[in-house]
């Protein structure tokens, strides 16, 4: 008898449940990953994340075999292909079960259950574990047995669960008593560096590819910046946000073991950890999971709200190129992209305010600003990418408002008061003084090189309002 484990976003040993119920039946186990290029590619994955991805696998390679678990690694085009190229591959090692932690994308949805299917003829079990939620989502209806489409009532419904039922993280397993695991084993990938096609480099002097590290952050931003997190998480320009979306987005952390810590430090405080806004962070993070597993149209990239499907949607190739590149004429916009192509990363503050200059005031269909995000961003989750866009375009559950429109120069005097952020960003307006640099006049921009804006903001706010409104009247008539 063989267990495997199949990792997929879920790289850790830490509070991993399919890792940890593999190891539990004093039988061998094999952990096992798959690559898959070309559903990378049709998902539109970040090529720097799948880089950060395989270097977190090579990673961990060492840790597993110190357990005892040798790590196999296969390749695979796609979906379709793996039940196929996962079956032979157990038999081939005599695995007679197989563990793995539920993904809730309908792709991968579809994909376990065609995998089930094939290892099941094969004799090989099949068994799911709940990975990425606080609350089991079965737990969480609302009076008339429906799931919950707003965020408010479906928060208050979690933390009531969350203070009757607080799940506790998962340990790394024991080494197995199966023997130490030869790295320069045929069965194993051994030292060799696994290299995944269709990579870029990624600032690891940011994020290192390490779940010690990753750990060790966790505790530092719990217990020395999660206290001021509420008055400072706004402020790009300051280090105000725990930055461990990335590590959450690939698996190296664990949910549970957040939740944990913030209730030790709030014990420690003599506070109330329901009262964590971090943690109200992370329940959004777990609320878009729970609407992507039970409104499946979501990964089918429908709008929530079916009757915003009908918007008159702009589209001028020009607008979107000057966006993505950071070049609107609107400098908080254009630091903010700025630094997602920098850093694969953007301050959560920022990417509201550029959602909302992409879907409200250019008017473009938010599919392709959410495309955008997913290919450069290293913390991109496929469940919070969508539901930030679909709120900032407001087509989706609990969306702003449709006439609420960000004003960027307001935001930007707002929340970069300074202009401090956004000197770091663009540098040709660095010289500018703190109120000219949020929105330049035109012989500035000339003298610095940076573009005039790309929409006029009164303009374009009438014309969405336009737009909602007629919307509206035509779903009333």
């Amino acid at each position: 008898m063989k267990h495997a484990v199949w990792l997929r976003n879920d790289l850790r040993l830490d509070d991993n449940p399919a890792l940890y119920q593999a190891c539990r039946h004093n039988c061998p186990v094999v952990a096992i990953y798959t690559i898959t290029p070309e559903q990378w590619q049709i998902h539109g994955e970040a090529r720097a994340k799948i880089g950060f991805r395989q270097d977190l696998l090579n990673n961990l390679v060492e840790p597993l075999a110190a357990l005892g678990i040798p790590l196999e690694v296969i390749s695979s085009p796609g979906f379709g292909t793996l039940p196929t190229d996962l079956a032979t591959l157990c038999s081939q090692l005599n695995v007679t079960q197989l563990w793995y932690n539920q993904e809730v994308p309908l792709d991968e949805i579809n994909r376990d259950y065609a995998v089930s299917q094939t290892l099941w003829q094969q004799g090989i079990k099949c068994t799911p574990t709940l990975n990425d939620f606080l609350v089991p989502p079965d737990q969480l209806r609302t009076g008339q047995g429906g799931y919950y489409k707003v965020f408010t009532p479906w928060y208050r419904a979690w933390l009531k669960h969350l203070g009757q039922h607080s799940p506790m993280p998962l340990p790394i397993p024991e080494p197995l008593e199966s023997g130490v695991v030869n790295l320069q084993s045929n069965n194993s990938m051994g030292t060799v560096a696994c290299e995944f096609p269709g990579t870029e480099p990624y600032r690891d002097d940011l994020w290192p590819a390490s779940e010690n590290i990753a750990r060790q952050r966790l505790r530092d931003f719990v217990e020395q910046r999660a206290i001021d997190y509420s008055e400072r998480r706004d402020y790009p320009a300051v280090n105000g946000t725990s930055t461990l979306s990335p590590y959450l987005a690939s698996g190296v952390l664990g949910v549970r073991r957040c939740l944990q810590l913030i209730q030790q430090e709030a014990a420690f405080n003599g506070q109330t950890w329901q009262d964590s806004v971090w943690l109200r962070e992370l329940a959004w993070r777990e609320f878009y999971r729970y609407l992507m597993l039970y409104f499946p149209q979501l990964s089918r990239l429908q709008p929530f709200r079916p009757e915003t499907q009908f918007i008159q949607w702009e589209h001028d190739a020009g607008q979107i190129q000057a966006w993505q590149h950071g070049n609107t004429g609107y400098p908080i916009v254009d630091a903010a992209m700025r630094q997602l192509n920098r850093t694969g990363w953007m301050h959560n503050r920022l990417r509201m305010i550029s959602a909302s200059f992409y879907t409200k005031l250019m008017l473009h269909h938010w599919h392709g600003g959410e495309a955008y995000f997913m290919s450069r961003l290293l913390d991109g989750d496929f469940a919070s990418n969508n539901g930030g866009w679909q709120w900032s375009a407001s087509t989706g559950c609990d969306a702003s408002p449709w006439f609420r429109v960000f004003n960027p120069t307001r935001q930007s005097e707002k929340f970069d008061p300074d202009g401090t952020f956004i000197r770091r960003f663009i540098p040709e307006l660095a010289k500018l003084d703190r109120r000219s640099i949020h929105n330049p006049s035109s012989s500035q921009r000339q003298v610095c090189g940076y573009p005039e804006p790309v929409i006029d903001y009164r303009e374009a706010r009438e014309r969405v309002l336009r737009r909602f409104k007629a919307l509206a009247e035509l779903n009333k008539a």
